[in-house]
């Protein structure tokens, strides 16, 4: 199934509050390994204060009527974000998750109906960076064929076809949520195909 971007944002814009917040989280535990990496490979960060915000998401959607402080996560995750004077690659990959997490609490908080979006195109653009620092090509026109071919860009998009189209399933029920964790998780692989192995 081709990936036409109306089609996919139609679709986004279509789902309720619940397979929202669904679809971000998967993303999101996808972006995850980018932020873990940077966090070892600096010292920077702390990996386990964002998985266990991601977790608590993850507990909304799973147990009826959790009460959990989402303001409250919201300002730990600001303390989570990568230092602003840190410009390299893997920083803004690591600042990535944050943001795609920050865009799930603000939608968590019914204040963001683009969020879904957002979280999907940050996501994206990670991986179009990953693709332009690595094959350096300086020809516009041919860097954005480069992209929209690369495998790891088919990667993402049929990853992000796959979430959405498990978040349409009829029943959203606990199995339907841990499946679609695993999924997100990607046995540890990150949107840039790569891993803490």
């Amino acid at each position: 199934m081709s990936q036409s971007s109306g089609g996919f944002h139609h679709r986004l814009r279509q789902l309720d509050d619940r397979r929202r917040l669904a679809f971000m989280a998967a993303l999101c535990e996808r972006l995850l390994p980018n932020y873990a990496l940077y966090a070892e490979h600096t010292g920077s960060g702390d990996i386990a204060a964002l998985r266990n915000i991601l977790d608590l998401v993850w507990e909304h959607l799973l147990v009826k009527g959790a009460k959990i402080d989402f303001d409250r996560q919201a300002d730990k995750l600001a303390e989570l974000e990568p230092p602003p004077d840190d410009d390299s690659f893997g920083a803004r990959r690591a600042l990535d998750a944050v943001v795609a997490l920050s865009a799930l609490l603000d939608g968590l908080r019914g204040e963001a109906p683009e969020a879904p979006l957002e979280v999907s195109m940050t996501s994206r653009g990670g991986v179009r960076a990953f693709i332009e620092l690595t094959e350096g090509e300086d020809d516009d026109q041919r860097l954005a064929a480069l992209v929209r071919e690369h495998p790891l860009m088919a990667d993402e998009r049929d990853f992000q076809d796959a979430v959405l189209e498990a978040v349409e399933e009829d029943e959203l029920d606990r199995d339907a949520l841990k499946a679609l964790r695993r999924l997100g998780r990607n046995d540890g692989v990150s949107n840039l195909g790569l891993t803490l192995d």
